[in-house]
């Protein structure tokens, strides 16, 4: 009931200086009834980095952080996958190891966020923990890792990452790994898929529990790890290359593919994958996502970048899609296939941003969207978490049959 209240009450809203979320009454009763779920969260990010309380309100126009726990209630933003994340480094076993001590640093400050914030939030392994906690009003989190390169060589790591709460692994990241072909990996591909390893590497996730994630990956790899499966597989924070023509999106035989295997996609709201950008735009941009993932800044770095941030925006701001070109994607799943087969997935804080959506305090604007294009309480119960939870429970099904 509070839920409903503050939802209620947005409108009248100002949410740490971003625009108010205008939301209908309808629209509103949705928002709080449903598990609104988004499996890629890359705001491990900012609390790796000295100084960031997830637990604090955090401004988006003065640090541009998009995630913490005031603003995930605020939003009405259940739960989260938080992202392991690790960009792909070098393959010699001597960084394979800083790769896997890295992440179990990042796996510590996930769970210590939760224990120092009992009242507020709670891990979740499965779909039955997220249920409980939203009845709970306490926020979800669950874990995923994006870029296999923690796995290096050692197929034991995968269990260990799973007893600590490791629930999706994004298979690569940005270059080709030990496991797959990257979609973007300058050099091409190296295994045209899957490596042998990689082979493995599939069927131990699938033994064990955790969801395959075929977003980053080229296309033979999805079609290899679909061919291999025993279980639906996810895209966690991918987009449609027919409305967006970029090699990190995936084309419409590969949706209705994932659909025929039972899975989901969950839609990425970075703007260069819900709208092509200009060329000059995407040069600019790259760079600078490199340097904004860095966990070593300075006050005056942070500064900097900001300030390039928002000279890049304004430049290029004719470039920057809009929510509804982002929930675009979303309908052109449901077209393709039907309303099971699509979720939401937007990369805050790793460069997801539309207009009409900065920060986690604004995903009512998605529900309202899909209230005013005529879509029912349960197809967005669906494509907000019930969709993901689906895959989740099959995933952990199939582990205690394989």
């Amino acid at each position: 009931m509070k839920k409903l209240l503050l939802l209620l009450s947005l409108p009248l809203m100002t949410l740490a200086q971003t625009a108010p979320v205008k939301m209908s009454p309808k629209a509103a009763k949705i928002h709080a009834k449903a598990l609104t779920i988004d499996t890629h969260a890359d705001v491990p990010i900012n609390m790796m980095k000295p100084g960031f309380d997830i637990a604090v309100e955090h401004d988006y126009e003065n640090d541009r952080s998009q995630i913490d726990f005031p603003r995930m209630i605020k939003g009405g933003m259940d739960g989260m996958f938080f992202a392991v994340y690790l960009g792909q480094g070098k393959r010699t076993d001597e960084a394979n190891a800083e790769a896997k001590t890295k992440a179990l640093a990042i796996f510590e400050k996930i769970h210590e966020a939760v224990r120092l914030n009992p009242g507020t939030a709670g891990i979740a392994t499965t779909s039955k923990d997220a249920y409980r906690l939203q009845k709970e009003g306490k926020r979800v989190v669950f874990i995923g890792m994006e870029n296999g390169w923690p796995v290096g060589k050692d197929i034991t790591n995968l269990k260990q990452y799973y007893d600590l709460g490791l629930r999706y692994i994004t298979l690569s990241h940005s270059s080709n790994n030990d496991i797959c072909d990257s979609s973007t990996d300058g050099d091409g591909p190296e295994f045209n898929g899957l490596s042998a390893f990689g082979e493995e590497v599939v069927k131990e996730m699938n033994r064990l529990g955790i969801m395959v994630d075929i977003s980053h990956v080229s296309d033979s790899t999805f079609y290899d790890v679909i061919k291999l499966t025993k279980v639906p597989v996810i895209a966690s924070h991918s987009s449609c290359r027919a409305l967006c023509d970029v090699p990190r999106n995936m084309t419409d035989d590969m949706i209705k593919t994932l659909a025929k295997n039972g899975g989901v996609i969950q839609i990425n709201f970075v703007p260069g994958f819900v709208k092509k950008p200009s060329q000059p735009h995407e040069m600019s941009l790259k760079a600078l996502r490199l340097k904004i993932r860095q966990t070593d800044l300075s006050d005056a770095d942070k500064k900097a970048l900001r300030d390039e941030m928002k000279a890049i925006s304004e430049k290029y701001k004719s470039d920057m899609p809009t929510l509804k070109e982002a929930v675009d994607h979303i309908e052109h799943v449901i077209k393709l296939t039907s309303v099971d087969h699509v979720g939401i997935g937007m990369d805050l804080d790793g460069g997801g941003e539309v207009i009409g959506l900065h920060d986690v305090s604004q995903i009512g604007a998605i529900t309202e969207e899909l209230v005013q294009r005529g879509y029912s309480a349960k197809d967005i119960e669906k494509i907000w978490g019930g969709n993901i939870m689906r895959v989740l429970d099959a995933v952990e099904k199939g582990a205690g049959s394989i």
